[in-house]
């Protein structure tokens, strides 16, 4: 006769069975993080998705609003009057606003991810190069950058395996096969497509892949994994 383990958790009020059962066993396996600004973070799953909210933009009208009183009431060469620093002060509050409530998002995503994943494969974005470009009040609002630290923070403190992927050639690879397409995709160019086993899938979806399966073959970069798999490549394509 099979012995049967029982197992016993006392769980403290207020805590769910789900919460102690990951506080024991930790999380349910790995998750690739890619960084967009359509959606902020598109990960290997949907439901672990952090969507850009736009809370910036949804201040936007108050924000222009106490901005034109300012220069309306803007005296050049001499002090300022009450009405401009109390528009001014109105300004600051609206960015201050906008910028808590990101950052608020951002922590209450990254536990999310923190709490249900062992592994976090996470692509090391640097978001300045947006700076330049058309989407840089988007990228601004979504705030990439603290998103990304407080991921990193948290899955450390966790005692979680963080793995930092260099985004170079995550958007250009196939997740199915680890084939490269030819052509560097545009920015506009949502949607990816393998010429060499005909895989399609979203853009961001697919380098979150890429991400996830560099990080557990134990590398840091798509070349590590083509060349370390060169070997094991069979009818032209690598299983991941």
């Amino acid at each position: 006769m099979d012995e049967v383990v029982r197992y016993t958790y006392r769980i403290r009020p207020g805590r769910t069975a789900e919460k102690a059962l990951l506080a024991e066993w930790g999380g349910y396996g790995g998750i690739g993080i890619d960084w967009g600004v359509t959606t902020t973070a598109p990960t290997t799953d949907p439901v672990f998705d952090l969507p850009h909210l736009g809370h910036r933009r949804r201040c936007a009208a108050e924000l222009a609003k106490a901005q034109r009183k300012m220069a309306r009431r803007h005296r050049k060469g001499r002090p300022q009057s009450r009405g401009y620093t109390d528009a001014k002060r109105q300004a600051a509050r609206l960015v201050k606003k906008a910028a808590r409530r990101t950052l608020h998002d951002s922590r209450m995503w990254a536990k999310h991810v923190v709490d249900r994943h062992d592994l976090i494969a996470v692509e090391d974005f640097e978001p300045t190069f947006l700076a330049k470009s058309t989407m840089a009040r988007k990228a601004a609002d979504a705030a990439i950058g603290a998103a990304k630290r407080e991921l990193i923070e948290r899955a450390r403190r966790a005692g979680r395996t963080v793995v930092m992927v260099r985004p170079a050639y995550t958007t250009m690879t196939c997740s199915a096969c680890f084939a490269r397409v030819k052509q560097r995709l545009e920015l506009d160019e949502r949607s990816f497509r393998c010429d060499s086993c005909g895989f399609a899938d979203s853009r961001d979806r697919n380098a979150a892949r890429v991400v996830l399966a560099v990080a557990e073959r134990g590398h840091v970069s798509v070349e590590d994994v083509r060349q370390s798999d060169h070997l094991l490549r069979v009818g032209g394509s690598v299983a991941v």
